[in-house]
C-alpha cells in the first residue's frame, strides 16, 4: 500500500512539474535564419496549439501559422510557433502575431555573416518533431551575442508565490488536523470519564 501511495505522489509531481514548464516562459538565445506561413490542421496534437477562435473562424479545421525558423549557438536549429493566445491558457494575452512575425523577418541573419543577430526568443512549449508540436514564441528582442545570460525574473517570482502558497495550505492542514485530533481525545476521555 506504501508503494501505491509513493506512486501516485510521484505521478502528481511530476504531472505539476511538467505542467508548470510547460506553461512558464522560457528564454533561447538564437539566431533568425527565416519566417514563413503555413496552412496546418492540429489533428491529434492539437492539445498543444492555441485556440482556434482567436481572431479566426472557429468552425475551419485548418488554419495558417506563423513560423519562426533559428539556430542556437551549438548550430542545433529551433522551430518556433508564432499563434494568438487571446484570452485562453496560458495567459499570456498575446494578440500581436503580426506584428512579431515583422520583427522576426526583420532580425533575419546568415551564419556567414560577420556580424550575426542574436535575438531572445520568449517562448513557452515544447519543441518535439516526433509529434510536430512546437513551442509559440511571445516576444523577441536583439542582444550582443550568445553568451547572453537571462535572468528568467516571471517564472522565479511565480514559483516563489507557488510555493509560499503551497507551505500556506499545508500549514493550515496540519493545524485542521492536529485541531481535531486533540478534540477527538478530549471527547473520548471525557465519555470515558
Amino acid at each position: 500500500m506504501v508503494y501505491v501511495k509513493w506512486v501516485f505522489w510521484g505521478l502528481f509531481w511530476t504531472g505539476v512539474i511538467a505542467f508548470l514548464h510547460y506553461t512558464l516562459p522560457q528564454h533561447d538565445v538564437v539566431r533568425i535564419t527565416d519566417t514563413y506561413e503555413k496552412r496546418v490542421n492540429p489533428g491529434d496534437n492539437s492539445l498543444f496549439w492555441s485556440n482556434a477562435d482567436t481572431g479566426e473562424d472557429p468552425t475551419a479545421t485548418e488554419r495558417d501559422v506563423f513560423f519562426i525558423q533559428t539556430f542556437r549557438a551549438n548550430d542545433k536549429p529551433m522551430i518556433y510557433r508564432n499563434e494568438d493566445t487571446g484570452w485562453g491558457w496560458p495567459p499570456y494575452f498575446k494578440f500581436d502575431t503580426s506584428n512579431l512575425q515583422a520583427e522576426a523577418s526583420d532580425m533575419m541573419s546568415k551564419k556567414a555573416a560577420e556580424n550575426a543577430q542574436w535575438v531572445v526568443v520568449r517562448h513557452y512549449g515544447w519543441r518535439v518533431e516526433f509529434f510536430s508540436i512546437y513551442p509559440n514564441a511571445v516576444s523577441i528582442w536583439p542582444v550582443a551575442g550568445p553568451d547572453v545570460r537571462i535572468i528568467p525574473w516571471v517564472k522565479i517570482v511565480i514559483l516563489l508565490l507557488l510555493a509560499a502558497s503551497a507551505w500556506a495550505i499545508r500549514v493550515r492542514w496540519r493545524r485542521f488536523w492536529e485541531g481535531r485530533q486533540e478534540k477527538g481525545d478530549t471527547e473520548w476521555s471525557v465519555g470515558r470519564g
